[in-house]
């Protein structure tokens, strides 16, 4: 049975920790990395554009002595004339791992379900799980530890929200997700220790972590904001969050809109290292998953 790592719910907590500790473990080498990978290649697919994924990964393979073989859908049969089923076994003969970065989420895992290798989420429609391990990382390095924090979510609920979500019980924290009232009944999902309020000065009050994402995610071009601006991380909604507070964002960033310059350029934010943090989750997930795929890993 490969090792995918699809979302975070579907495997055990000590397991999702100790791939947080090889991540830091990893980034301390980070100017001498180990050759895990010698020999190994990653298919990383694509049907997004994507500049911290691409890079993240790449880099992640190619310093731990791998390769990588980058494709988007329309180089692909995957959405043509070949089956799921086929690709899948093809692909399994070709390469050590597959990183797949795709807006539909159940082709996603019906791909995994047809491969004897590896599957990584690389993000879906649905879902971001790489993305959290990076800041469940960041909040560990700034903070000292992610339980028992209080983390506010401001905006829409999206895939990362939702990963957010996943991994408020996996860490204990508590988490509060903040949206316009028209979306709260659309998003409202059953998750252990989330609670989502149509108030933002509420979510973000003693809050530890402060995070948004973009209100405008590709595709979704031409969508009406005006029901965020509430929400936007400025100053006056910092002003009500924990002493020493980091604000999050995995970018990119529509700087003025869903974050402000001041709240951008405060010693608060860390969306920089949240986001060279990628690199080392992924590096860790990588090891991860391919440590037991018949393969030898350095």
């Amino acid at each position: 049975m490969p090792r995918h790592f699809l979302d975070l719910p579907d495997l055990p907590a000590a397991t999702l920790k100790g791939i947080i500790d090889e991540a830091r473990r990893l980034k301390g080498l980070k100017y001498a990395p180990p050759q895990l990978f010698d020999g190994l290649s990653l298919a990383m697919v694509f049907d997004k554009r994507s500049t911290r994924t691409r890079m993240s990964f790449e880099v992640a393979m190619k310093q731990l002595g791998g390769h990588t073989i980058v494709m988007d859908m329309s180089e692909m049969q995957l959405t043509g004339s070949e089956s799921i089923e086929d690709t899948g076994a093809v692909l399994s003969r070709y390469v050590d791992g597959i990183m797949i970065r795709m807006s539909d989420h159940a082709t996603l895992l019906d791909l995994s379900r047809h491969t004897t290798i590896p599957v990584i989420n690389g993000m879906t429609n649905f879902s971001h799980p790489c993305q959290i391990m990076a800041d469940i990382l960041t909040v560990e390095e700034k903070l000292g530890s992610a339980g028992g924090k209080k983390v506010a979510w401001l905006g829409d609920f999206s895939n990362v929200a939702r990963s957010w979500a996943h991994a408020a019980s996996i860490w204990d924290f508590d988490l509060v997700c903040a949206m316009p009232e028209s979306l709260l009944e659309k998003h409202k999902e059953s998750f252990d220790n989330v609670r989502f309020t149509a108030d933002p000065t509420e979510a973000a009050g003693g809050a530890n972590v402060v995070v948004t994402d973009t209100w405008v995610s590709m595709g979704q071009e031409g969508k009406d904001i005006k029901a965020f601006w509430p929400y936007q991380v400025n100053a006056d909604l910092m002003a009500n969050a924990a002493d020493g507070a980091i604000m999050m964002h995995c970018m990119p960033v529509h700087r003025g809109e869903e974050a402000t310059n001041e709240v951008l350029a405060s010693p608060a934010c860390v969306i920089y290292d949240e986001a060279e943090n990628r690199l080392h989750a992924q590096k860790a997930i990588l090891a991860w998953c391919l440590q037991d795929s018949g393969v030898r890993i350095g």
